[in-house]
């Protein structure tokens, strides 16, 4: 399973006749200069692609979170929340708000997978990246498959199963998600012998 960030077109309808629209926080931002931003954050997130295929991963991460640094700005979402407040009708477009999330979830597939070719893996930043995938396309079959993964080596076998399963019905025919899963599988059949073990020596007691 590589990297998954697909490339998002970034016209701009009527660019040049663009009114200003205000942001959450009370700064006036142009159109132009929202889609400016976001054609930023897109080009860093291709930026990235290509550090990953490279294999510097290092590079690639660290264009992943600029791209999304840029995004945080633009996402009413997160501006909201750092204030304590729910989140706010987005004042972007809705064209605006497609690219921004587009490139966001990109991002996030894309750093779920770079952590997994470090040398120490933290599991727990895969699996929160791939959430945040699943949160925004839940039949995404690399974040199924990162979360399962994660999941697994955390130590959750029924759960990493259940990702593991559903990415399986999405791509049947993926090497990777079936080996994984049946890695969960056996690690379940593992844990029941273990506690079917510890029934018996207590019955016998």
């Amino acid at each position: 399973m590589e990297a998954g960030g697909g490339e998002v077109s970034l016209d701009v309808p009527g660019k040049a006749a663009a009114p200003e629209s205000s942001f959450p926080g009370g700064r006036q931002t142009s159109k132009k200069s929202v889609w400016a931003l976001l054609e930023e954050a897109s080009r860093m997130k291709t930026e990235g692609n290509a550090f990953y295929r490279e294999k510097n991963i290092r590079s690639a991460i660290g264009h992943y979170h600029r791209a999304l640094l840029v995004l945080r700005g633009l996402d009413s979402e997160v501006i909201m929340s750092l204030k304590g407040f729910q989140p706010e009708p987005s004042s972007l477009t809705p064209e605006q708000e497609a690219a921004l999330r587009s490139t966001q979830v990109d991002c996030y597939n894309n750093l779920a997978a770079c952590l997994l070719q470090k040398p120490s893996v933290d599991y727990a930043r895969v699996l929160d990246y791939s959430l945040r995938v699943l949160q925004r396309r839940p039949r995404d079959v690399k974040a199924l498959y990162r979360a399962g993964v994660a999941t697994l080596e955390i130590g959750d076998a029924q759960t990493a199963k259940q990702y593991l399963t559903q990415a399986c019905i999405e791509h049947p025919n993926d090497v990777s998600v079936k080996k994984h899963l049946q890695k969960a599988q056996e690690k379940l059949n593992q844990e029941l012998q273990k506690e079917k073990a510890m029934y018996r020596g207590m019955f016998s007691a």
